[in-house]
């Protein structure tokens, strides 16, 4: 399978710099991630996608549909894409990497999950879509989502999972 990953285009938390993770908040792309989405679009206008597979997350779904105006194909959501659950929804990012710096990888913090429980839940979701019928495939996710990928595909060690950075709707391509 050929598959296309990206990340969402920039929100209006992006640019105050809180964290997301509740598909009920008013979470949207600015017109900057508009921009982004429609660049994107445009990169992978003659590209054969067959389905397009989102997080829950607006953000995720609003970047999916202005990209899918050139492919007219299903587009779904899959829980196992949510963002990460960092126990910090609708707060500063920066408080969010303040309460796990002392263990990045294993620090649940406010109830969330761990980088590497988030890491296993998109394994999950790669798993699964290896039983998925269709050779060309694009997923619009979360950088935390990019940085698995990247990881999985690169052999990227778990350590410097947060050292990979992915800018919005910056299109990343693998064959699973």
């Amino acid at each position: 399978m050929k598959l296309y990953v990206l990340r969402h285009g920039e929100t209006n938390y992006n640019r105050l710099g809180l964290c997301n993770d509740d598909p009920r908040r008013d979470v949207y792309l600015t017109d900057t991630g508009i921009a982004q989405a429609e660049a994107a679009s445009q990169q992978l206008r003659n590209t054969p996608l067959q389905r397009i597979i989102t997080s829950e997350l607006p953000r995720t779904r609003q970047t999916a549909a202005i990209i899918n105006r050139y492919h007219h194909v299903p587009i779904e959501a899959n829980a196992l894409l949510n963002d990460i659950r960092t126990g910090f929804d609708g707060k500063p990012v920066s408080d969010y990497f303040a309460a796990t710096a002392h263990d990045p990888l294993q620090a649940r913090a406010n109830g969330g999950e761990s980088l590497l429980d988030y890491k296993a839940r998109v394994m999950r979701f790669m798993e699964w879509l290896k039983t998925q019928p269709q050779d060309c495939v694009l997923v619009v996710a979360h950088e935390e989502t990019l940085r698995v990928f990247e990881a999985r595909f690169s052999a990227v060690p778990d350590a410097d999972l947060r050292s990979l950075h992915f800018a919005n709707c910056a299109v990343a391509q693998y064959r699973l």
